[in-house]
């Protein structure tokens, strides 16, 4: 009961900007304010995809992810600009300085989101007032319009953020879930894709109040421990604190490409899947990173997205692994439909330096060649001190585009930055 009551007793906020590379633009550029406009990864080509829109554009009937060509098909008066990721940076760095000058405790989550606890600001504003002073001055003194959800625990204030858009400010307190949260239906739930959608379909739950009420066992059998954790979340209850740190937190390496035209060659997708896997191969490398879990993402020429992983008890890194079992599971569950999109992620990963492998028949030869080397380590770091000597080749990791995800070269830097001065 203690523990409930402390999580209960926070109070969060999740900032979530509205339609922030379009607000971006519009800001610099105000003849733009109004109109219908988009960010495309390539307008020129077929395989552009919008980045986001404006609001403009979403009442045309425009959407996140729609292809360039199906865009202005839907809305002739689009204007489709390029993304302008130094901007969209500064941007960001601007926004969380207007958040941090409230409070420490905020988490960025993506590039134009983050969390605060407010708990224990001092001072005679309630956190409606907080609230409605963060987002004055994002309008004000930034011109970007954001929705801010105020919740006792991270889940809730998702969900509040995404209840009123543009320009809201929702409360969602845990007692008012059975006539806010519930009657929505399961794909309204934050951590709810269209797979998980699916199977939660399959056992006879529509909506996210379906998910509070059901079995528990009934939930874990279909979607295994992410089902409780549904459950919990359904009814209110997320125990996660909010973490200034976690923006240092890599849990997955990928890398997806739209081809050109649909293809169903299986000469050109195997070439296909060997860059994306060099590409996942460089960056764990450069981020001495390795992972147990591959999968694949397949969008096919219909807009179907299906996916499939495999995992080991051994970590991946290496590129002509993450090939293997990447075109292994694509050649298997492939159904000669062409193709439209491509993706190989590695994900659950951790340092290399932290790891132990697991023996086996393969390779304790291995392990015994190197066993008399790491006991002279282990024996001189604890003479010396473990930070005196480690395994070179973990000591350092490369400061090279390969060690970056968009997010971390339009945002962790600049957190990294802020921290060291």
């Amino acid at each position: 009961m203690t523990s409930i009551k402390r999580v209960t007793s926070r109070i969060i906020f999740h900032i979530d900007m509205n339609s922030f590379y379009a607000s971006v633009e519009q800001s610099y550029d105000p003849s733009l304010k109004g109109k219908a406009i988009a960010i495309a990864g390539n307008p020129k080509e077929r395989r552009g995809i919008l980045v986001t829109c404006s609001y403009e554009a979403r009442a045309k009937g425009v959407y996140t992810t729609m292809s360039v060509w199906e865009a202005k098909r839907k809305c002739p008066e689009l204007i489709l600009l390029p993304p302008n990721f130094e901007r969209y940076r500064i941007a960001s760095q601007a926004m969380f300085e207007v958040l941090r000058s409230y409070t420490k405790q905020v988490e960025p989550v993506s590039i134009d989101e983050g969390y605060m606890d407010v708990t224990d600001i001092d001072g005679p504003m309630t956190a409606l007032q907080i609230a409605d002073d963060i987002q004055t001055r994002l309008l004000t003194e930034l011109d970007l319009p954001c929705s801010i959800g105020i919740a006792p625990n991270k889940f809730l204030a998702k969900t509040a953020s995404n209840l009123k858009k543009p320009m809201g400010i929702t409360v969602l307190r845990r007692r008012d879930i059975d006539k806010i949260l519930w009657p929505l239906p399961v794909l309204d739930m934050h951590g709810v894709g269209e797979s998980t959608a699916k199977k939660l379909y399959s056992i006879g739950l529509q909506t996210i109040g379906d998910i509070a009420k059901a079995e528990e066992g009934l939930l874990k059998e279909t979607l295994g421990k992410n089902g409780p954790r549904l459950k919990k979340r359904a009814n209110g209850f997320d125990e996660r604190a909010v973490d200034p740190d976690s923006v240092y937190d890599t849990k997955s390496v990928g890398n997806s490409t739209t081809l050109p035209s649909d293809e169903s060659d299986l000469y050109e997708l195997k070439k296909v899947f060997k860059s994306l896997t060099s590409k996942v191969a460089n960056r764990l490398e450069a981020k001495r990173l390795a992972g147990p879990t591959v999968s694949i993402q397949i969008r096919d020429s219909d807009w179907k997205n299906s996916s499939r992983s495999q995992s080991f008890r051994n970590l991946i890194y290496e590129k002509d692994k993450i090939f293997e079992v990447a075109w292994t599971l694509f050649t298997k569950n492939w159904d000669g439909q062409p193709i439209r999109l491509l993706g190989v992620t590695v994900s659950n990963v951790v340092d290399r330096v932290d790891f132990t492998e697991q023996l086996s028949i393969y390779n304790f030869e291995e392990h015994a060649k190197v066993e008399p080397i790491l006991n002279l380590v282990e024996s001189l770091q604890q003479r010396f001190g473990k930070e005196m000597i480690t395994r070179g080749q973990t000591q350092v990791r490369k400061p090279t585009y390969e060690s970056k995800t968009s997010f971390s070269k339009d945002l962790l830097d600049d957190h990294k930055d802020r921290e060291n001065k």
